[in-house]
């Protein structure tokens, strides 16, 4: 039998390790934890599908009514423009394609981390024990909670205004602004999921925090309808180094339309997408972490 490096190394010495090999662990580690929660996630979300869809007319119905709903928030816009021919500056299509973009990002979060909100729910009936016992992580389990396909209306109907808003636009289309627009669709659901999970963990400490994070994920979902031109410049840099809603559309936006950044921010700031995403990321799973420890049950 091959002798391992631990067992070649002397009495009272600490073991060899070939370079590299903790990090090729952690590595490892990461992968198989966040396939595992991906996986969780799957199934959980799997088992509430079948519910819905043992129901196709019900089904059917709801994700029809939810499109002509969310619709209606573009029909608002439509109607602005027929009294004007600039918001801001910016034209009717402009205006289409800032809104779908964020109406898109908004809706897959939703659809796939949007229960998340029901953790202080969970929190006060004592619930959260049952999920932080299965063999299976306790924020996949609840992101996955009473999944509903119904509420894909939202993202198809912003996708239909995202391609009538790129036919409209009067755009030289350079390789890095076509790249861009898949990377902001990408980077925004990432960044409003990670801002969905990490203002949810608030209700570790105080239960009564939910409107504090629809406040943020609709509310910075409606701000970015409109062009940053419209607001203050002091609102507009707090979505930037505050709660980073601008790098959903608006700056990735400026770069593929053309225009001023009104905050005079240097370029490499549109295209900053996936590094606010990938930080989000991490202070949701860092606050996410924080509140488990915080927690401590309802010891029944």
């Amino acid at each position: 039998m091959a002798e391992t490096l631990a067992d070649l190394a002397e009495p009272g010495t600490e073991p060899v390790t070939e370079p590299g090999t903790e990090l090729l662990a952690v590595r490892t580690g990461l992968i198989a934890r966040t396939t595992w929660a991906v996986r969780s996630w799957w199934m959980c979300a799997s088992m509430w599908m079948r519910s819905m869809m043992a129901y196709r007319a019900s089904f059917a119905l709801t994700l029809g009514a939810s499109l002509v709903t969310h619709s209606l928030d573009f029909v608002v816009l439509v109607l602005m423009f027929r009294h004007t021919d600039r918001l801001g500056g910016w034209t009717l299509p402009e205006l289409a394609f800032l809104y779908a973009t964020a109406t898109f990002s908004l809706g897959i979060a939703n659809l796939l981390v949007g229960s998340v909100d029901g953790l202080g729910q969970r929190i006060v009936n004592g619930t959260l024990d049952t999920m932080l016992i299965r063999p299976a992580p306790a924020l996949a389990q609840l992101c996955a909670e009473r999944f509903s396909l119904r509420r894909l209306g939202r993202p198809v109907q912003a996708l239909g205004v995202l391609v009538w808003s790129l036919a409209e636009l009067d755009v030289t289309w350079t390789w890095d602004r076509v790249l861009l627009v898949p990377v902001l669709l990408v980077c925004g659901c990432v960044i409003f999921g990670a801002i969905w999970i990490g203002t949810a963990t608030v209700q570790f400490w105080w239960g009564e925090a939910k409107e504090i994070q629809n406040s943020v994920t609709y509310g910075g979902a409606t701000l970015l309808h409109y062009p940053p031109t419209i607001f203050a410049k002091e609102l507009v840099a707090g979505v930037v180094f505050g709660v980073p809603l601008a790098f959903v559309n608006w700056l990735p936006t400026l770069r593929i339309l053309g225009r001023p950044d009104p905050l005079g921010l240097p370029t490499a700031f549109q295209y900053a997408s996936p590094v606010a995403a990938a930080l989000c990321v991490a202070a949701a799973g860092l606050a996410w972490r924080a509140g488990l420890r915080a927690y401590r049950g309802t010891g029944s």
